[in-house]
């Protein structure tokens, strides 16, 4: 049986991936994810701003199976939270999927693709990298508040953007689980690329610890 505390943790993981979800679902409907992919990838950084300050100071919002495989790699979440977390997520998921298909009335086509193809996953693992930086950044600095939500919002923003030259853009299993996009190219590339860009950053470009020197009596 689930603690309280971890069904706190799974409820907000579930409510804040269902939400991003459904928002990147409806504006990549209504602009498409062509020309267009700018709409969707604001929206989907707004979005996660909001969802960082209203879940954040729960279960750190990660709304995301590629950031909290992220940050399992970086030992900033426990094992059995991260299985609790990605369950959470791809429920989520699918169930933005089920309310805008009973929503609409309709059935949404599945827009994934059987082949693969390495500028799809070059672009989603190249975004997803970038995200990944500046999930980095906010962790190595402790920002809070305003300012974390910011930067993680952006950053999902400007990484989605540049992935959009060559892919959907999602930056997101679950997101594209959502979006009935659910192949092994969109599943993947974003787990690697967070892994890929978070490590990077902790390793080369995060502040250096400070040392406290103790002066001798």
């Amino acid at each position: 049986m689930l603690s309280r505390e971890k069904l706190r943790l799974l409820l907000a993981e579930f409510f804040g991936t269902a939400l991003l979800a459904s928002v990147v679902l409806v504006t990549s409907n209504m602009f498409g994810l062509g020309t267009a992919a700018w709409y969707t990838a604001l929206s989907a950084g707004v979005a996660l701003s909001v969802i960082v300050g209203v879940f954040g100071h729960i279960s750190g919002a990660h709304v995301n199976p590629a950031v909290t495989l992220g940050l399992w790699t970086l030992k900033k979440i426990e094992t059995t939270n991260a299985v609790v977390y990605i369950t959470a997520q791809l429920l989520g998921g699918a169930t933005a999927l089920l309310f805008y298909n009973y929503a609409t009335g309709e059935t949404l086509a599945v827009s994934g693709s059987s082949t693969f193809a390495w500028s799809v996953f070059v672009s989603e693992m190249v975004g997803a990298a970038l995200f990944g930086m500046g999930i980095a950044s906010v962790v190595s600095q402790k920002m809070q508040g305003y300012q974390a939500a910011f930067t993680i919002g952006m950053s999902l923003t400007l990484g989605a953007l540049v992935a959009s030259l060559g892919s959907a853009g999602f930056l997101n299993p679950a997101v594209a689980l959502g979006n009935n996009a659910w192949d092994r190219t969109l599943v993947l590339a974003p787990l690697v690329g967070m892994v890929v860009g978070m490590n990077v950053y902790m390793a080369l470009l995060a502040p250096a610890p400070v040392r406290v020197v103790k002066k001798k009596k």
